[in-house]
């Protein structure tokens, strides 16, 4: 492991916007809750993911344009290599220490809101996690990924911690992407800019194809929803009449949130702009 370390990059941090106080409870919280980076990271069998293989890699997602295995993160993978700066810059930019961008899904786009302390928090957790043995192989793709997601990141905050709308965008947005995966696909990808929470992306997997679907404030999304009824969906896939819900959402993860952030998850849900399923896109 390289020399640089937390102290380093926590000081690199603080000298660009404030100071930043990671720690571990923190990364364990948004690792393992609503950042859910096992979703992706882990490798899955048909009973969920497979023991012992914690955040070891994974192919993700294959087409016709690119196949996208998520990394090993563990430290008996490379990025045991790279400094806690380069590691935080892998995450919050999606560039790596060589340079390349990593491609999607990665969420880079919204990770580029992740705060300071947040990415730093998310960097400790994972440097201290059971190092896993797994080569998933290398991502693959056959379009063009741009050189950047934009200007480098010199510091970014979130809102005061609590039960308000600006927090439950930012757990919505930079932390644990629901309006990414909740929002239709254009051409240039997740349209979270301009349908906001309108619902069908496509999700293929070993449960078939699964479309997300509408979390705007309308009809057609959660407005016949109590609080309730959301956080049983979220957190444990159930809607009201008992019905189960499909993968990929990791409820198993959102169930680890605490009362209040679900409160702020919810709290922005219910100002989400009413849109039709996937905003007339179909």
């Amino acid at each position: 492991m390289k020399v640089s370390g937390f102290l380093s990059s926590s000081l690199i941090f603080a000298a660009t916007g404030g100071l930043a106080e990671p720690t571990l409870e923190r990364g364990t919280y948004l690792v393992e809750g609503p950042a859910a980076c096992g979703n992706c990271h882990s490798p899955m069998g048909p009973e969920g993911p497979l023991p012992d293989m914690h955040l070891s890699g994974r192919l993700v997602e294959e087409t016709l344009d690119f196949t996208a295995i998520a990394p090993n993160i563990t430290p008996a993978s490379r990025v045991a290599e790279w400094s806690d700066a380069e590691l935080a810059r892998a995450i919050r930019e999606g560039i790596r220490p060589d340079g390349s961008v990593i491609g999607p899904p990665m969420p880079i786009p919204l990770y580029r809101g992740l705060s300071d302390d947040d990415v730093m928090s998310m960097v400790i957790y994972l440097r201290q996690v059971p190092a896993v043995e797994n080569d998933p192989g290398e991502s693959r793709y056959d379009i063009p990924l741009p050189p950047s997601y934009g200007p480098p990141v010199e510091s970014a905050s979130a809102p005061d911690r609590g039960a308000t709308v600006e927090y439950g965008a930012y757990l919505a947005g930079p932390v644990a992407h629901c309006i990414e995966c909740h929002s239709p696909m254009g051409p240039q990808g997740p349209m979270s800019d301009t349908h906001t929470g309108a619902g069908g992306f496509e999700f293929h997997g070993p449960w078939g194809t699964v479309i997300s679907p509408n979390i705007t404030s309308g009809e057609d999304g959660v407005a016949e929803y109590s609080d309730e009824d959301l956080r049983a969906m979220i957190t444990q896939g159930l809607r009201p009449d008992g019905e189960r819900m499909s993968p990929p959402m990791p409820y198993a993860n959102y169930a680890r949130m605490t009362e209040e952030d679900l409160d702020a998850v919810i709290a922005y849900l219910r100002q989400l702009p009413p849109l039709p399923d996937g905003a007339g896109l179909e």
